[in-house]
């Protein structure tokens, strides 16, 4: 399999990333850590064995990021403002950093969000917000209303970043369309603490026209990454 591990400075961020690419060819796939995670947890926890038949077979070509969750959602030190920008500002890390890399590495049309648990967060937000860049996203135990971490703060960059809260209002027909030809999955489990984020969303896209398929499954400790590993088997 091809591996291949990248550093670099990021001037969206202000500091070095790092990321791995998993992957020759065919569908590429940006995959976001769980909450603080970093770029080889994807690999250290089993997802690219799962995944190696078809990323060998040049089916899947993997992107795996680093987070900055604990300068921005995570971030207790600094006022929920500053967490809000911050988290903006890895948004712009990934749309202008990592969307040419993988532009000029692969040339499919097709790009998909992944992502676990928090991870699941980014993966849903970003392709919803930009679905001209990306085609699809599989989100695993996702949570999406992030209210809590922010003590009651909220202004219109957190309102356009939480999908429960601008999706139930979107009108615009740009982004309508684009998001009823995309691809959208979420899976997580009857025993899943983010179970009911889960079932409020599939709502608000149903309520919205937008196909998407959402997959409840009744396995114990669904929250997990042997569950995960499974889910991605059967869903990516």
């Amino acid at each position: 399999m091809v591996r291949e591990y990248r550093k670099g400075y990021s001037s969206r961020l202000g500091k070095e990333m790092e990321l791995l690419v998993f992957g020759h060819a065919g569908l590429p796939v940006v995959v976001f850590p769980t909450s603080g995670g970093r770029f080889f947890e994807f690999e250290d926890h089993g997802m690219i064995a799962a995944l190696a038949p078809r990323i060998d077979a040049g089916q899947l070509q993997l992107y795996c990021l680093d987070s900055v969750d604990l300068e921005s959602w995570y971030n207790q030190r600094v006022a929920p403002r500053r967490r809000i920008v911050r988290h903006m500002q890895y948004e712009r890390y990934v749309l202008d950093e990592v969307l040419p890399l993988i532009r000029q590495k692969n040339p499919d049309p097709r790009r998909m969000t992944l992502g676990c648990s928090f991870g699941g967060y980014h993966a849903v937000n970003i392709a919803l917000r930009h679905p001209d860049v990306f085609t699809g996203l599989l989100s695993l135990s996702g949570a999406f209303d992030l209210t809590g971490f922010l003590h009651g703060y909220y202004d219109e960059d957190c309102y356009y970043n939480l999908p429960t809260h601008y999706l139930p209002n979107l009108t615009d027909p740009w982004y309508l369309d684009r998001l009823r030809r995309s691809n959208y999955i979420l899976a997580t489990g009857w025993d899943d603490h983010c179970l009911a984020q889960n079932q409020t969303l599939d709502s608000i896209l149903s309520a919205a026209d937008i196909p998407h398929r959402l997959f409840i499954w009744d396995a114990a400790k669904s929250h997990d990454w042997s569950t995960w590993e499974r889910m991605v088997r059967e869903y990516l």
